[in-house]
């Protein structure tokens, strides 16, 4: 990597969305952007909790480290108050904190690895929990922004030349510790002159692609234009597009990914219009555990968000919703899975567990 390049990544990786400092979480509320850069502060599990289902943090990483700092608030405040710090005494932290949202498998990821790691630390009697819980946290945090930065590496090369690329959901440094996943690839391959044209869906309800990838893009001055979510597909047949480049919030074992819903209709029209789709995401997204991806439970919230904006009704009284937070793209529809440990191509169940036992 020359100066030149590393010195404009460094550009594009100025943005931290969670933030441990002084005995308390700061969030970066990303409901209230791009209009207004506010912090909600977190002092204990139940508030971190909360935050993560409000979808004041969001994005399968940034989920992750959030519950990993809330582990270390609530052990804080045990510490405080005379009390032993065990995993049974945070039992309920790590339930409360695991529930907050069902499908991004880095959350359960995060938790059991601070799990783990207060375990060893309470077999051990020379060894402080709590120093222990905040090292592995801040482990945590520093360990997803080195591997967005190998990703965006990794990926970028597949990249041809002054090429068009489409994502979906934010998938930046606001959903991760920094630089993110499918926009670290995007942010890299920008950097090294591959990429000419960044395509952003909208993504409803919420519109993390128009209020969050957008607001990104536009802050690192990379060429971006928002498009309708239903524009994807007459966008791709104009031949602009040569990349779909998306995250992912729980990889099962074959090569299935769960992500932002609408990710499947861009992979069903990216085959039709030969358009390649990548997939980038760490590798505690890979769940091993969970063969295909009909085994993957997908997150229903709340109708009345598809009902309304921003809090006021857009739709007759009486009417209903269905609303799928998440959809499953099948393998056979990906190009390519790139994770920090390295890529694999197409029908990737193989592959994955090659990297699996490296």
């Amino acid at each position: 990597m020359t100066d030149l390049v590393s010195a404009s990544l460094d550009r594009h990786d100025t943005i931290r969305a969670v933030i441990y400092a002084d005995g308390a979480l700061r969030l970066l509320d990303q409901r209230e952007l791009p209009f207004a850069e506010t912090q909600v502060e977190c002092r204990n599990a139940l508030e971190v909790a909360k935050a993560i289902k409000d979808l004041v943090v969001r994005g399968a990483p940034a989920i992750g480290i959030a519950a990993a700092w809330g582990v270390v608030l609530q052990a804080s405040l045990l510490d405080t108050a005379g009390h032993e710090i065990t995993a049974t005494a945070l039992n309920s932290t790590f339930d409360t904190l695991n529930a907050a949202r069902p499908t991004a498998v880095n959350l359960a990821w995060a938790l059991a690895r601070m799990r783990r790691a207060l375990e060893q630390a309470v077999s051990q009697s020379n060894r402080d929990p709590l120093a222990v819980l905040s090292a592995e946290a801040r482990a945590i945090q520093d360990e997803d922004l080195a591997a967005n930065r190998k990703m965006g590496e990794i990926g970028a090369g597949f990249l041809g030349n002054s090429i068009g690329v489409l994502t979906h959901c934010n998938t930046g440094s606001l959903a991760t510790a920094g630089f993110g996943t499918a926009l670290g690839v995007i942010r890299a391959g920008y950097a090294n002159g591959k990429i000419k044209q960044v395509y952003a869906g909208e993504t409803r309800p919420w519109l993390q692609g128009a209020r969050l990838t957008m607001w990104e893009l536009v802050r690192d001055g990379i060429p971006a234009k928002l498009i309708a979510d239903s524009a994807a597909s007459h966008l791709m047949k104009s031949g602009v597009v040569q990349w779909v480049i998306v995250g992912a919030d729980r990889i099962a074992a074959n090569g299935d990914t769960a992500n932002k819903i609408g990710t499947y209709q861009l992979a069903v029209s990216a085959k039709r219009h030969g358009v390649k789709f990548m997939v980038v995401a760490p590798w505690s997204t890979v769940d091993m555990e969970t063969k295909h991806g009909d085994d993957i439970e997908i997150e229903l919230r709340d109708p009345a968000e598809l009902l309304s904006i921003s809090g006021r009704r857009t739709v007759v009284d009486g009417a209903d919703a269905w609303n799928p937070v998440f959809d499953v793209t099948p393998a056979e529809l990906i190009d390519v899975i790139v994770t920090e440990r390295g890529a694999v191509a197409q029908h990737a169940g193989g592959g994955l567990r090659a990297l699996a036992g490296g």
